[in-house]
């Protein structure tokens, strides 16, 4: 086949697999899995030479590492320490030990016990997220618990990544040299240096040109280039990434980079595990089903069975620790990279590579019936102990985002950071970014009607968004993408005026504040008491008010894109309310 038909192919596949893998509740890594695995060896073999398509493919890990590392804030480790560090820790340690342990009694060597132990003991952050987000239970305590285990699990990726090399055949004292150690550092030095001093200020001039492909392509030189340092020095393209991730986490421009690259990561990471899908020699692993079985019951009772124990070690109820037990008890996407990784490096044997990427695969498969059993034997539990309610002192994301961070929207921002309830602020204007954030206050670059920035700001978990914008169009574009694309959000919207507050409320926006109302009422309070109108009776004058405006905007609201009935509305809704005033007179 050409290129262009292999190309045609691989999206075909892919277009058909992951929509449908979803819809049956696998996920869609194993969609890329399946999908790959048809077009590979094991089917119809499109590909020569698959393993070129996962030397291209890698670059997809090297992109999710860098996103991860993103994720990474200080203040946000620091604030859950005990979990991330504790109980993490405990589970990464604990199950990896065991399972190495069973691996050594087997006969594998040190390098494979480790690799493979440990690699099984990682859950699949992109399934269990998912799932607690569709649940909505990632605000409630075992998906706290859940989230930071997970974290913790991508953390520990990196060590493990870079133990391949120490593991390989080809490893020699060469290699480890203190030549070979001070190019290292001088290298991670490098990009430390250079992401707290220069890309900052070159993200910022990028910013002002407005021009998108500038920053998309800015972007993109960052996680290459920082992955080509590291490269040269003898170090994981993975490593340097994350690395250059950790430093950006706290920039202005994370969530703009998040969403520049969120496109690459997700295409090239599918393929990448379409190219697993591809080498897997499905025919020679399959060749003992009863111990591929058993290699899966064991491990997903295993994983099950620590963190159930570590979840009522650190305080979650009964009903808790059995759903934080059935939705990290599957084998994680980081195996399929792990596991290829070391097989091509030569630091574990290739069967034993693929039954475990199979026992993973298995396990994925196994985890909805997992999910409904413990939701059978939660809702037994917990009649005596219900879930607590939501905290937002422990969610895992911003429960607030403010789109707009002008005065209107500093006025929210100093509400929520008074109460220690966490937010995200996203503001467009790049010299307005620095002047509030020369006051201390936590901005980030971005333009909020972009779908992809409002993903990267995580508004598929926060409760509330708020648009402050000045700007009508991106108002009305935001408020459309919310109703549209997540819809749980709690919209607030302000309006400039009256015909911004309709186009508002006909995007699907039910709670619009007109920016100029309430400070108009006050002086109309304050009118009628200089009039010498009493205290009370001013007040109930300036709310019956208020209330016929609210009525008439949301009459106009079905009549608001024509200009004719709009005009008759409001003159209709003048006499209606100075009859209601007479009426009171009369009375």
């Amino acid at each position: 086949m050409s290129t262009l038909s292999t190309a045609a192919a691989v999206l075909g596949a892919a277009l058909v697999f992951v929509p449908l893998f979803k819809r049956l509740g696998f996920g869609s890594v194993l969609g890329y899995l399946a999908a790959g695995a048809l077009l590979g060896p094991t089917g119809f073999d499109l590909f020569g030479h698959p393993e070129e398509v996962m030397h291209f493919a890698e670059l997809g890990v090297v992109l999710l590492l860098f996103l991860i590392g993103l994720e990474l804030e200080p203040s946000r480790l620091w604030a859950m320490r005990v979990q991330v560090f504790g109980v993490g820790t405990a589970q990464v340690v604990g199950t990896g030990a065991i399972l190495a342990g069973v691996l050594a009694l087997t006969g594998a060597s040190a390098a494979a016990a480790i690799l493979v132990g440990f690699g099984l003991a990682l859950s699949s952050t992109a399934f269990a997220v998912q799932v607690m987000r569709e649940r909505g239970e990632l605000a409630h305590p075992h998906g706290r618990a859940g989230f930071a285990i997970l974290l913790l699990q991508d953390l520990a990726v990196i060590p493990l990544l870079a133990m391949i090399p120490w593991f390989a055949p080809s490893a020699d004292a060469e290699g480890s040299g203190l030549m070979a150690v001070a190019q290292a550092l001088g290298a991670v030095g490098l990009v430390i240096g250079i992401g707290r001093t220069v890309l900052r200020h070159a993200f910022r001039i990028i910013a002002r040109t407005g021009n998108r492909e500038l920053s998309v392509a800015l972007a993109l030189f960052v996680v290459l280039g920082t992955a080509a340092l590291m490269a040269a020095v003898g170090l994981s393209m993975a490593l340097g990434a994350f690395i250059a991730g950790i430093v950006l986490a706290n920039s202005e421009y994370r969530h703009e980079l998040e969403a520049n690259l969120a496109p690459f990561e997700g295409l090239l990471l599918g393929l990448f595990f379409m190219s697993v899908g591809m080498t897997a020699d499905v025919r020679t692993a399959w060749d003992a089903p009863g111990l591929l079985l058993g290699a899966t019951a064991g491990l997903v009772a295993l994983k099950a069975a620590v963190l159930y124990g570590l979840g009522r070690g650190s305080g979650l109820c009964p009903p808790s620790a059995v759903k934080l037990a059935a939705t990290l008890s599957q084998g994680g996407e980081f195996g399929f990279v792990l596991f290829t990784a070391a097989a091509q490096a030569g630091a574990i044997p290739g069967q034993l590579a693929y039954r475990a990427l199979i026992v993973v695969t298995l396990s994925m498969i196994a985890t909805p019936a997992m999910l409904a059993a413990a939701d059978a034997l939660a809702r037994r539990l917990t009649e005596a102990q219900p879930d607590r309610p939501f905290d937002v002192s422990g969610y895992e994301e911003n429960p607030v985002i403010v789109a707009g961070f002008g005065r209107y929207g500093q006025m929210v921002g100093r509400t929520m950071w008074m109460l220690h309830v966490p937010f995200t602020a996203l503001e467009i204007d790049p010299n307005h970014l620095d002047f509030v954030r020369s006051f201390g206050n936590d901005v980030r670059y971005g333009d909020a009607s972009r779908l992809e920035l409002l993903h990267a700001a995580k508004a598929d978990a926060a409760k509330v968004l708020v648009i402050a914008v000045d700007d009508v169009e991106a108002s009305v574009a935001i408020a459309r993408l919310a109703r549209e694309h997540f819809p749980h959000l709690k919209v607030l919207a302000r309006a400039r005026n009256r015909p911004h507050a309709l186009a508002l409320t006909d995007a699907g926006v039910e709670d619009v504040r007109r920016e100029t109302l309430a400070s108009a009422l006050e002086t109309t309070t304050a009118t009628l008491r200089a009039l010498g109108v009493d205290a009370a009776e001013a007040q109930r004058i300036v709310d019956r008010f208020r209330d016929h405006d609210e009525e008439t905007l949301r009459r106009q609201a079905a009549v608001w894109t024509d200009d004719a009935k709009v005009i008759e509305t409001a003159r209709e809704s003048a006499v209606r309310l100075r009859q209601l005033f007479e009426r009171d007179e009369v009375a």
